[in-house]
């Protein structure tokens, strides 16, 4: 047996976590801390220097000048969007795949699964031509169609907590009568709701975050999502306005928090369930 004490290992253990907490929150906090900034401070104080006397002026050009305020809509509209397809289109394909018996079904999710060893950049030219095809350049439809009715991952995420949950109550309902359809949705995903959380938030933020596929399909300040806003924001005034990037890159940060926020619970609850790291 080890000679140190629990509370000094307990202590350790804290520290080296709050070390590791720090650094991944750091580059954050330190954008919303320059975000505060006047362009004279941030150009003449250090990044972690707090901002003071800090400043909304910042966010009210970016917002009103800039057209932030459109790009966030946009982009609030596709993630709410593709995030309800996901988690409804994933709970029907990975009920199928964990519970109901045909023909192949365990070669078909391999061949499934395998899909996500797929780099995004060799779909990215024939899904364009896709969309192109079907006149959906530059509209929403062509944001969200390509992710709305499921990923690989989304389906596996859910397919396993569904492995997880006892059949007994699958037959008991059958027994007394409940369909399929009533299973999935008065047993199965009830007591599913923390992996759906779960995928409900990884879903909104990589669908907030995604840079390449709407760079690609849209054109136009009509259908622009902030990604692409800051990106072009970025290209066309890092050089003479820094606080209005920051500012820009700090209003699309904050839903992201008030969304994990939200669901963190759930989140919590999903890993201590099944184990997910």
């Amino acid at each position: 047996m080890s000679s140190i004490p629990t509370a000094v290992r307990r202590t350790g253990l804290y520290a080296v976590l709050a070390v590791g907490a720090l650094l991944s929150i750091g580059p954050y906090l330190l954008t919303l801390n320059a975000a505060f900034k006047s362009p004279k401070d941030l150009l003449t104080t250090d990044a972690w220097t707090p901002a003071h006397p800090a400043t909304f002026a910042n966010f009210a050009d970016v917002w009103s000048d800039y057209g932030m305020s459109s790009f966030l809509l946009h982009t609030l509209l596709v993630a709410v969007v593709v995030t309800a397809g996901q988690v409804v289109f994933s709970a029907m394909a990975a009920y199928a795949l964990a519970r109901l018996d045909f023909p192949g079904r365990e070669w078909l999710f391999r061949a499934y699964i395998a899909t996500m060893m797929v780099p995004q950049m060799i779909t990215l030219v024939p899904l364009f031509l896709m969309m192109r095809d079907l006149g959906m350049v530059d509209t929403f439809a062509g944001l969200i169609l390509p992710t709305v009715f499921g990923t690989p991952y989304g389906v596996f995420l859910v397919r396993q907590f569904f492995l997880t949950i006892p059949k007994d109550l699958e037959a008991a309902a059958r027994i007394d009568g409940a369909g399929t359809w009533t299973i999935l949705v008065r047993i199965m995903l009830p007591l599913s709701r923390p992996i759906l959380a779960t995928l409900a938030t990884i879903t909104f933020i990589n669908t907030w975050n995604n840079l390449i596929w709407p760079l690609i399909i849209t054109n136009s300040d009509r259908t622009r999502v902030i990604t692409v806003g800051i990106s072009a924001l970025q290209g066309q005034h890092v050089s003479d306005l820094p606080h209005i990037v920051l500012a820009g890159a700090a209003l699309a940060l904050l839903p992201l928090i008030a969304v994990f926020l939200l669901f963190q619970r759930h989140i919590v609850r999903s890993i201590a369930l099944t184990g997910l790291k």
